[in-house]
C-alpha cells in the first residue's frame, strides 16, 4: 500500500542518521525491526543502508534483529543483503510478531546501548514499549492503528520527546499511525526534518492528531502552515504570551511540524493581526514575545 512506501524511505532516512551516531558514541548498537504480517521489505532496506557504513563498523558490534512472518522467501531476501555486510554485523531472524520483540531484545543485550526499535504494526503494548526504552539512549517508531493518541504511552514509557503523525491514503485505504519516541533533541529534529522531506508520493497526507479540525496536509518541503497557526493560538491561549523559542519549542514537541515552520506561522499571524509581538520591529529572535489578540481565532 502506499503508506508502506513512505514508511520504508522514513525508515532509510532515519538510519542515516542514527546509525553514525549510535557508533560514534559505543562500541556495541542494536537495530530491531518488528512486523506484524504483511511487508516486511523494510527489513532489506535497512540492511542496505547498514551496508554503506561499512567502514564505520570497525571495531564495532551492530546486532539487527528483524521479527517477522513475511512467508518461506524471507530468509533468503535477507540473506542475499546479509551476505555484504561486514563480519561486525550480526543478522537474526526472529520469527514472530512485534509481541516478541522484548524476549528478542533481552536475548540480544540491546539494554544499555544504543537501541533503535521498528514495530510496524503493533499495539503501544506495556512489555514492548519498556524493552525499547531499555536501550541507552533509546529511540522508536511504532506504526499502529489510529483512534488513540500514542503519546501518553511512550512518555510514561521513558520517551520524553515525541511526535505522532497520521498517514492518510486517498480512497478506501487504512490510515495508519505512526509514534516517534527518543530522549534526544537531535533525533527528533532528524525524524521532524525525514517527515517533511520524503518524496511526495501521490496518493498520502499527513494529519497531525493535535490539529482539533484534522486537516489533511500535503508531504512538503514547506508543509501548509493553517493547523500550525491554530496549534500556536490555541497554545497561547492557555499558557499566555510566549517568546518565538517557546513557540518553536511546541512546535517541535507538541506538533507535527518543525521549529522552522513555526516561524513561517507567526509571520503569517502577525501579518493578518492575530498576534502580536515585544519588540514591535526587529528580527523575530528568540526573545520576542508574542502575545495572542483577542478573538482572534477566526482569522488563523
Amino acid at each position: 500500500m502506499p503508506t508502506d512506501a513512505v514508511l520504508r524511505e522514513l525508515l532509510v532516512r532515519q538510519l542515516d542518521h542514527w546509525l553514525p551516531a549510535a557508533l560514534h558514541r559505543a562500541r556495541r548498537a542494536t537495530l530491531a525491526l518488528a512486523y506484524a504480517g504483511g511487508d516486511a521489505t523494510g527489513a532489506e532496506d535497512a540492511l542496505r543502508v547498514v551496508a554503506e557504513f561499512a567502514d564505520r563498523l570497525r571495531g564495532r558490534r551492530l546486532t539487527v534483529l528483524v521479527v517477522a512472518d513475511d512467508g518461506t522467501d524471507l530468509p533468503v531476501r535477507l540473506g542475499a543483503v546479509e551476505a555484504t555486510l561486514p563480519a561486525d554485523v550480526a543478522v537474526h531472524l526472529v520469527p514472530g510478531g512485534p509481541d516478541r520483540l522484548p524476549v528478542a531484545l533481552k536475548a540480544a543485550g540491546a539494554a544499555g546501548a544504543p537501541l533503535l526499535v521498528v514495530a510496524d504494526g503493533a499495539d503501544p503494548d506495556p512489555a514492548l514499549l519498556a524493552a525499547a526504552a531499555s536501550g541507552r539512549p533509546a529511540e522508536l517508531l511504532l506504526v499502529t492503528t489510529p483512534g488513540r493518541s500514542l503519546r501518553p504511552a511512550l512518555t510514561g514509557a521513558g520517551f520524553p520527546l515525541v511526535t505522532e503523525v497520521e498517514l492518510v491514503p486517498d480512497g478506501d485505504g487504512p490510515a495508519r499511525l505512526l509514534g516517534y519516541g527518543t530522549g534526544s533533541d537531535r533525533g527528533l529534529e532528524a525524524v521532524k526534518e525525514a517527515l517533511w522531506a520524503v518524496d511526495e508520493y501521490a496518493g498520502v497526507r499527513y494529519r497531525d492528531p493535535a490539529d482539533p479540525q484534522g486537516r489533511l496536509l500535503d508531504i512538503s518541503l514547506d508543509p501548509e502552515p493553517g493547523p500550525l497557526r491554530r496549534e500556536l493560538l490555541a497554545e497561547l491561549a492557555r499558557s499566555g504570551p510566549q517568546t518565538v523559542t517557546d513557540l518553536r519549542r511546541f512546535a517541535t514537541t507538541a506538533t507535527v511540524y518543525r521549529a522552522a515552520d513555526a516561524n513561517r506561522a507567526l509571520a503569517s499571524l502577525l501579518a493578518s493581526d492575530a498576534v502580536t509581538r515585544d519588540p514591535e520591529h526587529g528580527r523575530l529572535g528568540g526573545d520576542v514575545t508574542i502575545s495572542a489578540v483577542e478573538n482572534a481565532g477566526s482569522s488563523a
